[in-house]
Parts: structure tokens; sequence; C-alpha cells
């Protein structure tokens, strides 16, 4: 196998395991390899990976609270053209992890940035999730505090596509309690947690049985973790918040009928339920 060639003056974006080192690709060790300097959003979390792989390069900090003092000095260094590569602590850079700023404004000045892929945990949890992967929502981290992420989740209750969602498995009991409480206890859910690595575990269920199956097993409450949830499927007569809202909008400036017509082909509805509904809104 040839060694990756790198494009001068630029930007990689490389991704890294999530657990199981086998998954790094020999891309991103030969791009970590030959790059100027590594940014990391810890470099002592970053050096233990490079260090199983025997590379020895130049590091530097690069996290959230200091991207943007960051991202001028590493422009400069790509302006001279150096090459750089961008890691975070574990799998694709800028996925619920710093490196938005910098990208942005790298561009902002025509520089090269170019992605080497890799490890993803939302991607690889919802490959193996069994829900429907045709449309899907990343959520990134929910809310810590429960007020917060009831309120989240109650926005995305009429949501149809699958949700895949960070969130710290401390947190997991209550977390989906509060999917009980915003979205019903018939949801079904799926819990991915410490993907590839030894104590791997997906679980998957109503939300009101796994809340049962976190509730008698401690073990559960460790380690990273992947939330996924299934998307609103409404019953065949059930009409969403959506559409109810567009008819209200269509309403004020039109007939019923014609409100109705309207939004009967926007949303695929049935005249007749949307006339009932028009008629309870007047």
């Amino acid at each position: 196998m040839s060694e990756t060639t790198l494009t001068p003056a630029t930007l990689y974006i490389v991704a890294t395991p999530i657990g199981n080192l086998s998954d790094i690709s020999q891309r991103a060790i030969d791009i970590l390899t030959q790059v100027d300097v590594i940014a990391c959003e810890d470099t002592r979390h970053t050096g233990k990976l490079l260090s199983a792989f025997s590379i020895k390069n130049k590091t530097m900090s690069l996290h959230d609270h200091n991207e943007r003092q960051r991202q001028d000095q590493v422009a400069s260094m790509l302006q001279e053209g150096k090459t750089i590569a961008l890691v975070s602590d574990a799998g694709t850079p800028l996925i619920s992890d710093p490196g938005f700023h910098l990208v942005r404004h790298c561009r902002s000045l025509g520089l090269q940035v170019s992605p080497i892929p890799g490890a993803c945990a939302a991607i690889a949890a919802l490959s193996v999730a069994g829900l429907p992967t045709d449309r899907f929502s990343f959520e990134g981290f929910l809310p810590s505090k429960s007020g917060a992420r009831q309120a989240t989740l109650t926005a995305l209750a009429d949501e149809s596509r699958t949700m895949v969602f960070y969130d710290a498995p401390r947190r997991a009991i209550d977390t989906v309690q509060d999917i009980v409480t915003t979205l019903g206890g018939d949801r079904y859910i799926v819990i991915a947690r410490e993907l590839t690595k030894t104590f791997e575990t997906i679980h998957s269920d109503t939300a009101e049985n796994l809340l049962a199956w976190l509730e008698q097993d401690a073990n559960q409450l460790k380690g990273e973790m992947v939330l996924i949830i299934e998307g609103y499927k409404a019953t065949e007569n059930e009409i969403s918040a959506e559409v109810i809202n567009t008819l209200k909008l269509l309403l004020a400036e039109m007939k019923p009928k014609k409100a109705c017509a309207i939004a009967a082909e926007i949303y695929g509805v049935k005249k007749n339920a949307l006339y009932e509904v028009a008629l309870g809104l007047k």
C-alpha cells in the first residue's frame, strides 16, 4: 500500500477511533505522521493514541475554550504552506466536538479543508439500531437539566425521522424518564453504550421497558452513550400539530374549503378530515 501524499496548505479533519484502536484507517495514520502539526481537543488524550501507533509529531491544543483564539494562528500556518490535522478526543471532529469555527474561518479565507473519514459514534449506533435510516435527525447532546431536556423532547414530539442524540450514561435513567413523560412510554428507543469497546451494549425496547432495565443494572450507567429514538408515527386519522398550524395560517387568508384543499395537497391528509378541524377552529 502506497503512502498518502499530503497537499500543502491543507487542514485535514481526521477521524480517530471511538474505542477499538483497530478502527483507525491507514490513511489517517499516514496523515497524522506527516503533517506539520496536529491540533487536538486534549493533547494528553491524543498523545496516547499517537503513542499506540508510534507517531511522534508536534501537537497543539484546540478546544471549545480557545478555538477562536487559535483559528488565526492555524490559518497563518496554512497560508505559509504548512499542513495541519485536526482531531477530537474520539470519532469524527466537529460532530458535537470543537472545530466548526476553525473550519468556517479557513474556508472563508479560501484555504483547503479535507476530510479523512472514519469512526463516528452516531452513525455507528444508527447502523445497528434497527430503526429507519433513510431519513434521520442528529440532535447532538440533550440538555443536562430535566426542564430543558423535556422542553427539547416536547419540541420534537411530532418529528417523524429517527432521532439520534448523545447523552451521559449517568443521566440515562432521568433522560428515559423524561422520554416517557414527553413522548410516551410506548415510544421505541435504542441505547448504544461503549461502542467498539469491551463492554459494548446495544439495547432496544419501549421507553417504559428500557427504563425498568436501566434501573435494574447500574453497569449501564457508565461510559459513553448514543440514544436513538424512533420517529413519531401518526395514526391514520390523526392530524399533526404542524398541519394544524399551517391550516390556521391558510384560514386567515382564505375560505375553509380552499385552505383545506391546499393543506391536504401539501401534507397528504384527507380534505374531509381537515375540514372537520377547520370547523372546530372557527
